[in-house]
């Protein structure tokens, strides 16, 4: 299958769009489900919409659905264990520290990616990478933190690193099974493994909360209209990470994937009317710095 080279950078910007409006969606439900509730309606409510493009898929391209052997399934264990680990940790790190600091420190993410990517799959790291991989992220660390501003201390910092690593090997984990496959469509084998993972979390949490709080079950089934469009929009941005994990590095994916910090920034200036102040400014034109050297290094 030929693949233009772009097409990678389509995917991630995609896939950080929907993304944005996922985290709106949820953010909006964790009022009536509680983190954890809201946490789980991406996977609970994003299964059915992958399982629909999955089925799209193998219709299209006419064919039945990989048999992956299993190492392929220890990938996807590590991709959604890791993803729950990296949740957990993150919301510990913001009990303990502000939301904007903690969210900078996972920001540092890309640079855990291009080195777990190196050494579990061999995925190369040139100097020209690095270079964009070190601009963009800090760029985000410069629009996150603020000067003077508490940083909470040791632990929120490393719970808040701990978090961005974990997050990586998530990356690393899903990229590793979409691989693994060896599947001559790339979309077979990145909808494959959306909802090979999407299953293994909507399971695990669901067994979850019904030894630990099974009332919040009830209060996910009771809010399953606006649920709907957080799943739909969770599946959806998952759905392009997945294909842009197939066909690029996860180290060129997540640092392009920082174009979601310019997203937010846009609907706070355009939509709630706060300004931009310059150590944002600065900010962001070391993210589209970064963005764009890039692309060009790719």
């Amino acid at each position: 299958m030929i693949i233009a080279p772009w097409l990678w950078a389509v995917f991630t910007v995609i896939a950080a769009g929907a993304q944005t409006v996922r985290n709106a969606a949820q953010h909006e439900l964790t009022h009536k489900l509680g983190t954890v509730g809201a946490t789980h309606v991406r996977f609970l409510f994003g299964l059915p919409f992958a399982l629909v493009f999955l089925a799209g898929v193998a219709v299209a391209l006419g064919r039945g659905l990989p048999r992956p052997d299993p190492v392929y399934w220890l990938w996807v264990i590590d991709g959604a264990g890791m993803q729950f680990a990296a949740t957990t940790l993150m919301l510990l790190a913001m009990g303990q520290s502000s939301f904007v600091v903690t969210i900078a420190y996972i920001k540092t993410e890309p640079i855990s990616v291009a080195l777990f990517g190196l050494v579990l799959l061999g995925d190369p790291v040139t100097l020209p990478m690095a270079i964009a991989i070190a601009t963009a992220t800090a760029g985000v660390v410069l629009m996150s933190v603020k000067p003077g501003a508490p940083r909470g201390g040791l632990k929120p910092m490393l719970m808040g690193l701990g978090a961005g690593g974990l997050f990586a090997l998530s990356a690393i984990g899903f990229r590793g099974a979409i691989l693994n496959l060896h599947d001559p469509s790339f979309v077979m084998a990145a909808t494959f493994t959306l909802v090979i993972g999407l299953l293994f979390q909507s399971v695990a949490l669901t067994t979850y909360l019904y030894i630990r709080s099974r009332h919040v079950l009830f209060a996910i089934a009771r809010a399953w209209r606006p649920s709907l469009f957080a799943g739909f929009m969770g599946a959806l941005a998952s759905q392009f990470w997945y294909l842009a994990f197939a066909i690029a590095t996860a180290a060129n994916v997540r640092t392009l994937a920082l174009v979601e910090v310019l997203f937010a920034q846009a609907i706070s200036r355009f939509v709630f009317g706060q300004p931009t102040s310059r150590r944002q400014a600065a900010g962001i034109v070391l993210i589209v710095v970064g963005v764009i050297l890039l692309i060009w290094a790719y």
